[in-house]
């Protein structure tokens, strides 16, 4: 099963991108935040960025509603595309929003 859950903050303002087939994606990075005790017992805190892409309806939501800073949940799943760069390939993973809560 791939079924990502996350709540986090608009980190960058998603951007429309019309493709040449006529469909509408919008692509933003998102931050969450996690805690965790180090060595010594001091509670710290991560951000972690992550990429988020959206099709459908969720276009239209987000260009309305998702601007820097908004809290947000999401319900996704991680995909995986691969392309070249100079000749070398390479991978890079995003999160494809399936269901949104602006909180």
């Amino acid at each position: 099963m791939n079924l990502v859950h996350l709540i986090g903050e608009i980190h960058s303002s998603p951007e429309l991108h019309l493709l040449s087939n006529g469909r509408r994606q919008v692509k933003f990075t998102l931050t969450t935040q996690e805690s965790y005790l180090d060595a010594e017992g001091t509670k710290k805190t991560r951000k972690n960025w992550h990429t988020l892409s959206a099709w459908g309806r969720w276009v239209q939501v987000l260009n309305e509603y998702g601007t820097k800073g908004t809290s947000v949940a999401i319900e996704g799943r991680i995909v995986s595309r691969f392309y070249h760069d100079r000749g070398n390939r390479k991978m890079f993973s995003e999160i494809e929003i399936n269901d949104l809560i602006i909180l």
